[in-house]
Protein backbone atom coordinates (compact mmCIF):
# COMPACT_ATOMS: atom_id res chain seq x y z
CA UNK A 1 0.00 0.00 0.00
CA UNK A 2 1.02 3.30 -0.95
CA UNK A 3 -0.35 6.96 0.00
CA UNK A 4 -0.82 9.38 -2.98
CA UNK A 5 1.54 11.68 -1.42
CA UNK A 6 4.41 9.37 -1.34
CA UNK A 7 3.99 7.70 -5.38
CA UNK A 8 6.46 10.12 -6.42
CA UNK A 9 9.28 8.94 -4.30
CA UNK A 10 7.87 5.62 -3.08
CA UNK A 11 6.10 4.11 -5.80
CA UNK A 12 9.55 2.89 -7.86
CA UNK A 13 10.38 1.69 -4.12
CA UNK A 14 13.77 3.64 -4.58
CA UNK A 15 13.03 5.34 -1.70
CA UNK A 16 11.36 3.32 1.90
CA UNK A 17 7.70 3.85 1.82
CA UNK A 18 6.29 4.32 4.99
CA UNK A 19 4.13 0.89 4.96
CA UNK A 20 7.35 -0.88 5.01
CA UNK A 21 9.25 1.78 7.53
CA UNK A 22 5.82 0.91 10.27
CA UNK A 23 7.19 -2.41 9.42
CA UNK A 24 10.64 -1.63 10.52
CA UNK A 25 9.88 0.50 13.63
CA UNK A 26 7.82 -2.33 14.93
CA UNK A 27 10.88 -4.82 15.05
CA UNK A 28 13.36 -2.46 15.87
CA UNK A 29 15.28 -1.95 13.02
CA UNK A 30 17.01 1.65 11.37
CA UNK A 31 17.07 0.51 7.70
CA UNK A 32 19.33 3.68 5.61
CA UNK A 33 18.44 4.52 2.44
CA UNK A 34 21.51 2.87 0.74
CA UNK A 35 20.85 -0.47 2.60
CA UNK A 36 17.17 -0.42 1.45
CA UNK A 37 18.71 0.37 -2.23
CA UNK A 38 20.98 -2.58 -2.45
CA UNK A 39 18.55 -5.08 -2.04
CA UNK A 40 16.34 -5.92 -5.12
CA UNK A 41 13.48 -4.79 -6.05
CA UNK A 42 11.50 -7.91 -5.12
CA UNK A 43 13.04 -8.11 -1.78
CA UNK A 44 11.59 -4.26 -1.38
CA UNK A 45 8.44 -5.46 -2.37
CA UNK A 46 8.60 -8.07 -0.29
CA UNK A 47 9.33 -6.00 3.13
CA UNK A 48 6.30 -3.73 1.93
CA UNK A 49 4.32 -6.69 1.18
CA UNK A 50 5.05 -8.91 3.97
CA UNK A 51 2.22 -8.77 7.46
CA UNK A 52 4.30 -7.63 10.72
CA UNK A 53 1.33 -7.73 12.95
CA UNK A 54 1.68 -10.95 15.10
CA UNK A 55 4.83 -11.88 16.91
CA UNK A 56 5.80 -14.46 14.61
CA UNK A 57 5.09 -12.04 11.67
CA UNK A 58 7.77 -9.63 13.30
CA UNK A 59 9.93 -12.51 14.28
CA UNK A 60 10.01 -13.45 10.28
CA UNK A 61 10.21 -9.70 9.56
CA UNK A 62 13.10 -8.73 11.22
CA UNK A 63 14.92 -12.33 10.29
CA UNK A 64 14.81 -10.96 7.29
CA UNK A 65 15.51 -7.77 6.92
CA UNK A 66 18.74 -8.96 9.13
CA UNK A 67 19.32 -11.69 6.64
CA UNK A 68 19.13 -9.17 3.55
CA UNK A 69 21.22 -6.37 5.36
CA UNK A 70 24.22 -8.64 6.11
CA UNK A 71 23.32 -10.46 2.12
CA UNK A 72 24.08 -6.90 0.71
CA UNK A 73 24.60 -4.52 2.68
CA UNK A 74 28.69 -3.51 3.45
CA UNK A 75 26.99 -1.71 6.97
CA UNK A 76 25.60 -3.69 10.36
CA UNK A 77 22.23 -3.70 11.08
CA UNK A 78 21.15 -0.88 13.00
CA UNK A 79 18.68 -1.24 16.32
CA UNK A 80 15.68 1.47 16.47
CA UNK A 81 15.05 2.40 20.17
CA UNK A 82 11.63 2.10 19.95
CA UNK A 83 11.39 4.32 23.00
CA UNK A 84 8.23 7.05 22.11
CA UNK A 85 8.10 5.60 18.26
CA UNK A 86 4.52 4.10 19.21
CA UNK A 87 2.70 7.32 19.71
CA UNK A 88 1.26 6.55 16.08
CA UNK A 89 -0.80 3.66 17.99
CA UNK A 90 -2.49 5.54 20.38
CA UNK A 91 -5.65 6.22 18.76
CA UNK A 92 -6.90 7.88 21.79
CA UNK A 93 -4.16 10.90 22.19
CA UNK A 94 -2.58 12.70 19.17
CA UNK A 95 0.88 13.28 19.87
CA UNK A 96 2.18 17.07 20.10
CA UNK A 97 4.19 16.51 17.41
CA UNK A 98 1.32 16.29 15.05
CA UNK A 99 -0.37 19.56 16.79
CA UNK A 100 2.87 21.28 16.15
CA UNK A 101 3.22 20.82 12.37
CA UNK A 102 0.04 21.17 11.55
CA UNK A 103 0.23 24.62 13.85
CA UNK A 104 3.47 25.34 11.75
CA UNK A 105 2.00 24.38 8.34
CA UNK A 106 -0.98 26.98 9.22
CA UNK A 107 -3.65 24.42 9.18
CA UNK A 108 -5.52 23.10 12.13
CA UNK A 109 -4.48 19.53 13.75
CA UNK A 110 -7.13 16.86 13.71
CA UNK A 111 -9.83 16.88 15.74
CA UNK A 112 -9.53 13.86 19.08
CA UNK A 113 -12.25 12.17 16.89
CA UNK A 114 -10.55 12.15 13.46
CA UNK A 115 -7.63 11.16 14.88
CA UNK A 116 -9.19 8.19 16.21
CA UNK A 117 -10.52 7.40 13.09
CA UNK A 118 -7.81 7.34 11.24
CA UNK A 119 -6.20 3.73 10.19
CA UNK A 120 -2.91 3.16 12.38
CA UNK A 121 -0.92 3.31 9.16
CA UNK A 122 -2.33 6.84 8.85
CA UNK A 123 -1.44 7.83 12.08
CA UNK A 124 1.62 6.47 11.63
CA UNK A 125 2.75 9.03 8.73
CA UNK A 126 1.74 11.80 10.30
CA UNK A 127 3.75 10.98 13.28
CA UNK A 128 6.71 10.29 11.18
CA UNK A 129 6.02 13.11 8.56
CA UNK A 130 5.58 15.77 11.81
CA UNK A 131 8.96 14.66 12.84
CA UNK A 132 10.96 14.11 10.01
CA UNK A 133 13.55 17.03 9.63
CA UNK A 134 13.54 16.71 5.38
CA UNK A 135 9.89 15.10 4.69
CA UNK A 136 7.74 17.05 6.63
CA UNK A 137 6.79 19.22 3.28
CA UNK A 138 4.43 15.94 2.72
CA UNK A 139 2.55 16.54 6.20
CA UNK A 140 0.02 19.01 4.52
CA UNK A 141 -0.77 16.65 1.24
CA UNK A 142 -0.79 13.95 3.93
CA UNK A 143 -3.40 15.48 6.22
CA UNK A 144 -5.40 16.34 2.69
CA UNK A 145 -5.20 12.54 1.40
CA UNK A 146 -6.46 11.48 4.69
CA UNK A 147 -9.47 14.09 4.27
CA UNK A 148 -8.60 16.02 7.29
CA UNK A 149 -7.50 19.61 4.98
CA UNK A 150 -9.30 20.23 1.58
CA UNK A 151 -8.90 22.41 -0.64
CA UNK A 152 -11.01 24.90 -2.35
CA UNK A 153 -10.57 27.25 -5.14
CA UNK A 154 -6.96 27.62 -4.50
CA UNK A 155 -7.75 27.81 -0.39
CA UNK A 156 -7.15 25.25 2.35
CA UNK A 157 -10.33 25.05 4.64
CA UNK A 158 -9.80 22.67 7.75
CA UNK A 159 -12.59 19.39 7.02
CA UNK A 160 -14.69 19.83 10.22
CA UNK A 161 -14.47 23.85 9.52
CA UNK A 162 -18.08 25.50 9.82
CA UNK A 163 -18.79 27.09 6.26
CA UNK A 164 -18.23 30.62 7.83
CA UNK A 165 -14.46 29.64 8.84
CA UNK A 166 -11.83 31.61 7.90
CA UNK A 167 -9.56 29.78 5.30
CA UNK A 168 -5.66 29.52 5.23
CA UNK A 169 -4.04 31.42 2.56
CA UNK A 170 -1.72 29.80 0.15
CA UNK A 171 0.27 31.95 1.10
CA UNK A 172 0.63 31.07 4.62
CA UNK A 173 0.96 27.47 3.90
CA UNK A 174 3.60 25.71 2.79
CA UNK A 175 3.25 23.41 -0.39
CA UNK A 176 5.07 21.11 -2.44
CA UNK A 177 5.86 21.70 -5.49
Amino acid sequence: MLFDFERDFAGSLRCIPMIARQKLDIVGIKLSLRQWSRFTREERGQLADLPCETVPEQATYRALVAHLIAARSDEPLRQLATRGLEAWQEEDQMPDAVRTQAQADGIAPPTPRQWAALLPLQRFALVKLARSKHENENFVPAMREFGLVQQHAGLLHDAGASPGSAAVSPARLRLPN
